[in-house]
């Protein structure tokens, strides 16, 4: 039998409204100690994932874990696309054992999953683990996700792998989002976040519209 290519996306790519992003313990505490990533650049990449993911209207949930008495507020990159949003404050280290995180996710009523946060090894595998347990399709954000040494997150990324989550990036979230540059109605959007946050490709993207006026969503004839 011949197979027929179709150009249609595949199901297995993320979609604006397929899925919930839960961002986990973006928090000074939780901060001063992670090592497998550069602050600066765990900041950036939360602040892209965090501004993709309002600017496509994405369902979101963000929870911090004893904000008041221990950990500290959630980071500013975070929260400030998500103006007005209540932070949903835990004990638990495990988000999924938080009833006020599971009635928010069962009232959003999304199939997929995403999730980024600190640390990978504890608040990142049990909320994995335990969605996927459940039926859920996990995605792990992992350059917006850190721990305290990279033997720790890379052995925590592993071992969601191993039972079925998929690890994508900050970036690729948001290009998977937008998917086709002649979606008007969210190019200049995401052209600025890319630019903002997106590092050596936002550079790019700057460059190109300021010297040539270029843009993504012309085809070359």
């Amino acid at each position: 039998m011949t197979l027929q290519a179709k150009a249609t996306p595949g199901a297995r790519l993320l979609t604006p409204t397929d899925h919930t992003l839960i961002m986990i313990d973006f928090q000074s505490q939780m901060a001063f100690a992670t090592k497998s990533i550069d602050a600066s650049l765990l900041r950036t990449n939360a602040a892209l994932v965090a501004n993709a993911a309002a600017g496509f209207g994405v369902s979101t949930i963000l929870t911090t874990v004893a904000e008041k008495s221990f950990s500290g507020p959630m980071f500013s990159e975070v929260t400030e696309p998500f103006p007005g949003k209540v932070l949903l404050d835990r004990t638990s280290m495990n988000t999924w054992e938080d009833e006020a995180v599971i009635a928010e996710v069962n009232a959003i009523g999304k199939p997929r999953i995403v999730l980024a946060g600190l640390w990978t090894s504890v608040c990142i595998v049990g909320p994995a683990l335990s969605a996927l347990d459940q039926g859920f399709e996990v995605f792990v954000i992992t350059d917006a996700s850190g721990d305290i040494s990279t033997e720790a997150h890379e052995r925590a990324v592993t071992r969601m792998v191993q039972a079925g989550a998929q690890p994508i990036t900050a970036l690729q979230y948001l290009l998977e989002l937008q998917r086709d540059w002649a979606r008007g109605e969210t190019y200049d959007m995401t052209t600025g976040v890319a630019r903002k946050f997106g590092g050596a490709y936002g550079l790019g993207i700057t460059y190109a519209k300021t010297m040539f006026g270029a843009s993504e969503g012309h085809a070359s004839a």
